[in-house]
């Protein structure tokens, strides 16, 4: 009897040892996917930190695994951002009655880190979660509507730039960088396939994505055009006659320059696995 027990013991000594070996022998290399979901605008429009408007957001990628826990990531994402001080409950704000819109995209590089060992094709370590932070380089370029018609805001120069008047404001980019800071959760349907779920704050170094930053610019507007027409940049840049008086007529504070403008991005996704086999050590 203590033979058979013995016996079985070793049994599971060996089955336990073998698949351990086994584990140990495959490498998660790397991983390829997509993503989609919602992406969402934090600025000088949004300062009371509201996820009211969520617009389409969607991304292609390429992980690379140091080990089962450490890897980098690879990424290009699109993001829609817009918002308008309609949605604002600040009564100076619904008075300025600024809005925009906005086509993000984004490349950037990232290194993630899973809290719990992550190997696809073993039921014992197919979740975990994980955290994320990268750099980034994006490109945008606000544009806003007037009388149903599309106007780019930056050849504008909505706050003077550009302007004699107004010498000391440049124009500012449309290229900046982000830091993507994001925690997610994976799950390995197999040991091909993964699903995840990922929100993705970026930090970013321009406070125009709005294309509100400084101070209005009184001056720097003819109301019409040589041709006699409405000046649409005189139109755009203060739009507080739709609401009242003008607020604009002389150098008030438009936006806040102290605060760079923020996106987030919450998105499912999928990725298949690309596996390797090392060579067991004696």
């Amino acid at each position: 009897m203590l033979r058979k027990i013995g016996l079985f013991i070793l049994l599971c000594f060996c089955l336990v040892t073998t698949k351990a070996q086994v584990i140990e022998t495959y490498e998660h290399d790397s991983e390829y996917g997509f993503s989609v979901g919602l992406g969402h605008y934090f600025g000088d429009l949004n300062t009371g930190m509201k996820l009211n408007r969520p617009k389409f957001s969607g991304g292609i990628f390429y992980a690379k695994q140091i080990n089962n826990y450490v890897g980098f990531k690879i990424s290009g994402n699109y993001t829609f951002l817009a918002y308008s001080d309609i949605y604002s409950n600040n009564p100076t704000e619904r008075r300025r009655n600024l809005s925009f819109n906005t086509d993000v995209w984004e490349m950037s590089i990232s290194g993630n880190f899973n809290f719990f060992k992550f190997v696809p094709g073993f039921e014992e370590y197919s979740f975990t979660p994980y955290v994320s932070l990268g750099l980034g380089i994006f490109s945008f370029d606000p544009y806003a509507f007037l009388a149903g018609q599309k106007y780019f805001l930056r050849p504008l120069g909505t706050e003077g730039q550009g302007s004699a008047l107004y010498p000391s404001k440049k124009p500012y980019s449309p290229i900046a960088m982000c830091i993507p800071v994001g925690v997610g959760m994976k799950y390995a349907l197999s040991s091909s396939t993964n699903i995840f779920g990922e929100i993705s704050y970026r930090f970013t170094n321009t406070d125009y994505l709005d294309d509100v930053s400084g101070t209005y610019a009184p001056g720097a507007f003819q109301q019409t055009l040589p041709n006699g027409a409405s000046n649409p940049a005189y139109l755009l840049q203060d739009r507080s006659y739709e609401t009242g008086p003008l607020i604009g007529n002389k150098p008030s504070q438009r936006g806040n320059s102290s605060q760079k403008d923020a996106y987030i991005t919450i998105q499912v996704g999928m990725s298949f696995n690309i596996q390797t086999y090392r060579c067991p050590k004696y």
